[in-house]
Formats: structure tokens, sequence, C-alpha cells
């Protein structure tokens, strides 16, 4: 029955069966995370990456009634483009199949995507997390608890700084999910190095990482593994700076009564337009340099299964 709802890329699904690395990349950065054409640039700039890295790119979406696991680059166009794409997040994946929308998906969905491909590992810039005020709101992404169920690990700069990152991380342990910093004992804060808070764990290399990986999975210990890449130093912004940025985005979110699904791209877009573009830039070398550790990861998996 699986098979119906799930079309996966020939080269995906070849290199799926000779156990080779494959990365699974998400879509809603590309509809809903960046700008035209950036968007689609990045994109394509982050499935060849991949490539140059020894692993096999399995950007993800849903159209036509089907999960699709590897997109062309002609889809990965359309979904830069077109703006009537539904952000997906785990919830609505049966809605948006029976409708036969097109779904750019979230963290979330991706993740449990990428499990019915059997696809091990996943990339994306930041994952969603605890919303600031969430003890009134109780506004918490579908990232943390997909991660607790779900065995795809997840590499990313961190928790989007626009959230609340200690409260995140506290979430996270109580689901019993690692979170790693790789090559440093504080946590990044997505678009910075530095957010103030100690990371649970610390590994320095993708052998470590995908030692660990394998492990976890080996003594049956469900659920993800999340992996913070900081921001490379030449590209960051910093955490002072961008604090201010974010409260008065925050601020103008409230002002404008924007709740849900859309808090997150408004504010994305508010602190890319009054930052003059520095965060667009440090969210495109972000993602960039998570593909590069994510396939590095992905090699040393794939090499020890």
């Amino acid at each position: 029955m699986l098979n119906s709802f799930l079309y996966i890329h020939p080269e995906v699904q070849q290199a799926i069966a000779e156990n080779k690395p494959v990365v699974a990349l998400e879509s809603t950065i590309i509809s809903h995370g960046m700008p035209y054409p950036k968007n689609i640039e990045t994109a394509l700039a982050v499935e060849q990456l991949v490539r140059d890295n020894g692993a096999i790119p399995a950007t993800i979406a849903i159209m036509d009634g089907k999960c699709f696991v590897g997109l062309s680059a002609k889809q990965i166009a359309f979904f830069g483009k077109a703006s009537t794409v539904w952000k997906t997040s785990l919830r609505d994946i049966p809605f948006v199949l029976s409708k036969k929308l097109y779904g750019a998906t979230t963290v979330a969905a991706t993740m449990r995507i990428a499990a019915m491909a059997q696809i091990k590992i996943f990339v994306t810039g930041g994952i969603g997390g605890v919303h600031r005020g969430a003890e009134k709101t109780m506004d918490i992404f579908a990232d943390l608890t997909e991660m607790e169920n779900t065995s795809v690990a997840v590499i990313s700069a961190g928790v989007k700084s626009i959230l609340d990152i200690e409260l995140t991380l506290e979430y996270l342990e109580t689901k019993g999910v690692p979170v790693i910093t790789i090559g440093q004992n504080e946590f990044p804060s997505f678009y910075s190095r530095n957010s103030g808070i100690n990371s649970p764990l610390r590994l320095d290399t993708p052998i470590e990482i995908a030692e660990m990986l394998q492990i976890k999975w080996e003594i049956g210990l469900q659920g993800s593994v999340l992996i913070a890449n900081p921001i490379p130093l030449a590209q960051e912004v910093a955490a002072e700076e961008m604090k201010a940025y974010i409260d008065a985005a925050l601020k103008n979110a409230d002002a404008n009564n924007i709740k849900g699904k859309e808090v997150t791209p408004f504010l994305l877009s508010w602190i890319a337009q009054h930052t003059r573009g520095e965060s667009l830039e440090a969210n495109i070398a972000l993602i960039k340099s998570n593909a590069i550790l994510g396939a590095a990861i992905a090699k040393a998996f794939y090499q020890k299964t």
C-alpha cells in the first residue's frame, strides 16, 4: 500500500538498493524559506555539494498524490516559483496527498517520508522547536515529536534562533533525543556560532557521529539524533546583533497577528529584509555547510552498515 503513495527517483532508489550514501533534503526551504531566485539556486547548489562530497541527494516534496523522494531540476524550479505550494508538516500529509496538492515538506514531514524510503541522514538549515512564550501558547514544532519517533539523523545549524533554544534542548532531553554539536562545546544559534548554552554532547568527526548513530539504532533506541553544525565563521552574524533583529521581528509578528505555520516564514523574511540580506546570505552559507557535513556523515555511516 505504501508504494502507491511513494515515488522514489530511480537514481535514489538504486543508491538505496546498493546501500550507498543518500542524503534527504527538505523542500520548505525552497517554497517558503528563501526568495526567488535564491531559493532555486541554493537548492540546486546544495544538491551538487552533496554529490561532490560522495552522496546522492534526495530532495523530498509532495505532488500528484505521492510523496516524491528525489526531484528533478525542473521540479525544484517549479517549487521555487509556484505560489500555490502547501507548507506541509506531518499532520498535513494525508490532506495534501488526498487533494493532490503541491506540498513543500517541513523538517517533520521530510523526516517521516525519508524514513519511509529507508534514508537515515537528513540535512536541513535549522530545526523548529519551542516557540518563545510557549508556556502560554503551547506552540511547539512537530519537528521535536517527530525526532522522538523517527530514526533519521538531522544535521542542522542548531535550532532557529527565533525560537527558545534552551527550552527546545530541555524538550529534546525529555524525549530522549541526543543532541551533538560538532567541533565545539557551545550549542550554535543558527545565524551565530554561539548561543551562551552548552551543548549536551560534542563529537569532532563525521566518523564518530556515524559510529554513534549505528550503535543507537542497533541497540534498539528509536528516534533521531540532532547534529548541530555551527555556521562557518566568515558568514556568521554576531549573536547580540541578531538578537535585536529577532526581538523586533517578534514584536512585528505579534502586532500583525501572525500565528501558526505562518510565523516562521514571516520572521525569516522580516529579518532578511531588515538585515539588508545579511541573514539570507548566512542562511545560504549554513545550509551549504550542513550539506557537506551531511554527505560526509552519510558516507561514514553507509560504509559501516
